[in-house]
């Protein structure tokens, strides 16, 4: 059992200790934390913070707990209820809020929860912010409002359908080529608000026929949350029963998004945002960002297009951050996660899907032909867990030392970029692990990275 708190949010597995999970104690305690960040950064001002959260079993309670200590802060909070990540990151800006709070664990199993918190933007905070916050935790003194001052709570229901309007409204998302595509969809929203939110985007994208699969948010997860090929099964069967054109995997918060080719082989996660870049790249010249994790698929067709490409350290804050300083026209995660900014700044499956369709219509192929187009690179993901006792750091030293005539990226973790293949290994910043990432140009070679390095660190434990 775990709790996790990092520049990244408050995230841990509910049930058990406080400290050492993330139990009613710690919850009030972050959101304090949050709530006099906010009041110490925004003096002299009442505040408002917009509330959304995933369909996980913890999700009602949790919810509970926080609107509560918001109020108690004398924050005025809207309660947006069931939504996405990304609806919630464009909620903010439009109610004028001073920051945001998405309750989910995105794709970990349904025993974690965790608190995202966003800035007045609807963006994650900030490293610096969230070293600022982590201290305001740890010092653990908070000033509560009197009964005269006590927050109010709103709720808003119709957030959903303002987000896909959004979406819908963007010069590079084609309604018109969709339709005439009269594509067959199936969708695996894995029980939770995907499957309020993805359905209802398809039809207003005129699909012709959509199955869904998991798609009731009641927080009972079919299969691992995660959108990996092992996970899918049952999707790909789907497709394949069904003689859709494609399938469609969202993660617990839908800003994760993959895709199943129609002969029931998986498009693979790395490839949503090559596809999505092309199209945009192919459009109008750009540049590109994703983090040091991701295919080098990506580079190839930015600079096909006569963009350029930059690679951050992983991170959806540190992506955003190097898209702002690169001027970037599209960026994201490996993972599956696409970011627009002409939209927002913030990981997001409406966004991504609907740029795809617009993609995958144009081109006029099927799924499978439409992935043999690209650059052809494997990843292979692995992880190694880590104790208490773990020297990360000196781990990864040590295996710089050892390939110092490689090239290496040390911006986060280690990255080593052989001639036609790399591995990258750094600690997560969500789990407690080691997460050895490898690329090469077929499954056999990366595998053999990837365990090369596995077994390496192995050793030096």
């Amino acid at each position: 059992m775990t709790l996790i708190k990092s520049i990244s949010g408050i995230r841990g597995t509910i049930g058990g200790n406080p400290s050492q999970n993330l139990t009613p104690i710690d919850i009030v305690e972050s959101i304090s934390a949050y709530g006099s960040w906010l009041k110490t950064n925004l003096k002299n001002k009442k505040l408002k913070v917009v509330v959304g959260r995933d369909a996980r079993l913890s999700g009602e309670m949790v919810e509970n707990i926080c609107i509560g200590t918001l109020q108690a802060m004398g924050i005025d909070v809207v309660n947006i209820g069931l939504s996405t990540t990304p609806t919630v990151e464009i909620a903010v800006p439009l109610e004028n809020a001073d920051g945001g709070i998405i309750l989910t664990a995105s794709h970990n199993p349904k025993q974690w929860n965790a608190l995202k918190l966003l800035n007045n933007k609807g963006e994650f905070i900030s490293e610096k912010d969230g070293k600022q916050l982590l201290s305001v935790i740890e010092k653990n003194q908070f000033s509560f409002a009197s009964v005269d001052e006590l927050g109010k709570v709103t709720f808003k229901d119709n957030y959903i359908d303002e987000h896909i309007n959004k979406v819908l409204e963007l010069k590079h998302v084609d309604v018109n080529a969709i339709k005439e595509a009269e594509f067959s969809v199936v969708i695996d929203a894995v029980n939770s608000t995907g499957g309020i939110v993805i359905p209802k985007l398809l039809k207003a994208l005129k699909c012709k026929e959509i199955t869904e699969l998991y798609c009731t948010p009641n927080g009972e997860f079919p299969h691992n949350p995660e959108p990996l090929a092992e996970h899918l099964v049952d999707l790909s069967n789907t497709v394949k029963e069904k003689n859709a054109d494609l399938g469609i995997v969202v993660d617990p918060d839908v800003d994760r998004l993959a895709f199943v080719c129609e002969n029931g082989e998986v498009f693979g996660e790395e490839y949503t945002l090559v596809a999505v870049a092309d199209h945009i790249t192919g459009k109008k010249p750009g540049n590109s960002v994703s983090n040091l994790s991701s295919t080098r698929a990506l580079a190839d067709v930015t600079i096909k297009n006569g963009g350029k490409y930059y690679s951050s350290a992983v991170g959806e804050v540190n992506v955003v951050k190097m898209m702002k300083e690169k001027n970037a026209v599209i960026g994201g995660e490996g993972n599956g996660g696409v970011i627009f900014p002409e939209l927002h700044y913030g990981r997001d499956a409406l966004v991504g899907i609907a740029l795809f369709l617009t993609y995958l219509a144009n081109k006029k192929l099927n799924m499978s032909d439409l992935k043999s187009s690209f650059p052809q690179y494997t990843i292979s993901k692995n992880k190694l867990a880590l104790t208490n006792s773990t020297n990360i750091d000196l781990l990864l030293e040590k295996i710089s030392n050892k390939y110092k005539t490689v090239k290496q990226n040390r911006i986060d973790g280690l990255k080593l970029e052989f001639e036609n293949e790399w591995v990258h290994m750094r600690k997560s910043n969500t789990e407690p692990i080691i997460r050895i990432y490898a690329e090469s140009q077929n499954q056999k070679s990366a595998h053999n990275l990837g365990e090369r390095f596995v077994e390496e660190l192995k050793s030096l434990i």
